[in-house]
């Protein structure tokens, strides 16, 4: 049942912090400007692990809901963000394990994160009345995120949405406009702290999972977009104390995301994702919708 519980883990935490496909983080945004977002989520899979366990018919259903703020800046003359995010999740999961079927529905706080970016070349910090003459063409940016161990989190039971660890990931970015058109292309390394208390006060460490992410975005009039997104990610290997799993991530993720405005002030975006290619972790679909409101920075 150990190896069940880092199966469940999995799914909730490391291997869904990879498969992230947000378009459009190193986009230059007038300074001052505030966001305040809410979204529902939903994804439903399987999961696909080590065939030598005595594990099958793993399936995973979750409800979320994430709320976060986003503040634009001007840092040293450069465009930048801060962003927080509280994710809420409602999951349950069942697995056939050593002949007998298992379940578990739990709900609660997950981890929550705060991210700083920066848009390092092509993108200088503007006032609103500024940006108006603004035209991108390339944008070089950075950001570091942190995943701090906030989550609802029962070291006895098989599935959390807490992880019980911290998390950081560093990401480097690249943005090219070609008139309508924007190409972005992002890579970043996820590294993990361990979980001194995994199942009853076993050591679960995690190696760094690499990923790298594109975008294909078209931009309509009246601030419409479609983007086209795609994710590969690799590594994450665990160990439980001292004990390797055969949980080596090679996953590959095909979207598409859809913003509307609404009004000057509010604007929704939908989702979609699906795996393409799943060596171990989750192999789900999701979906969902966002709502925007921003205020602030002369509007």
């Amino acid at each position: 049942m150990v190896r069940f519980a880092a199966v469940c883990l999995a799914v909730m935490a490391s291997d869904l912090h990879g498969q992230e496909l947000e378009p459009r983080t190193y986009a230059n945004t007038p300074v001052g400007l505030n966001f305040l977002i809410a979204g529902y989520g939903h994804l439903e899979g399987g999961v696909a692990i080590d065939p030598a366990l005595p594990i099958e018919n793993t399936q995973v259903e979750v409800h979320s809901a994430a709320f976060a703020y986003v503040r634009s800046l001007d840092f040293l003359g450069k465009s930048a963000k801060f962003d927080v995010v509280l994710p809420y999740a409602w999951a349950s999961v069942s697995a056939t394990a050593l002949g007998q079927l298992r379940e578990r529905d739990v709900s609660g706080l997950a981890d929550p994160r705060a991210r700083f970016s920066v848009n390092l070349y092509g993108a200088p910090a503007l006032s609103l009345e500024d940006f108006k003459n603004y035209q991108q063409d390339t944008i070089i940016g950075a950001s570091l995120e942190v995943t701090a161990p906030g989550g609802q989190y029962d070291a006895g039971k098989l599935l959390n949405l807490g992880t019980n660890r911290w998390s950081v990931k560093p990401e480097v970015g690249i943005s090219k406009n070609l008139g309508p058109v924007t190409l972005e292309l992002i890579g970043g390394v996820r590294f993990y702290t361990d979980n001194d208390d995994f199942f009853g006060g076993k050591v679960r460490e995690q190696d760094p999972i690499y990923s790298m992410r594109g975008h294909l975005i078209y931009s309509f009039s009246h601030g419409i977009w479609a983007a086209l997104d795609g994710t590969f990610y690799t590594g994450g290997q665990t160990t439980v104390d001292g004990i390797k799993r055969n949980n080596r991530l090679e996953n590959t993720r095909l979207g598409a995301t859809l913003a509307l405005p609404i009004t000057r002030y509010n604007s929704v975006k939908l989702y979609f994702s699906t795996g393409v290619s799943t060596r171990a972790g989750t192999n789900f679909d999701a979906a969902g919708i966002v709502w925007q409101y921003r205020f602030g920075g002369g509007l």
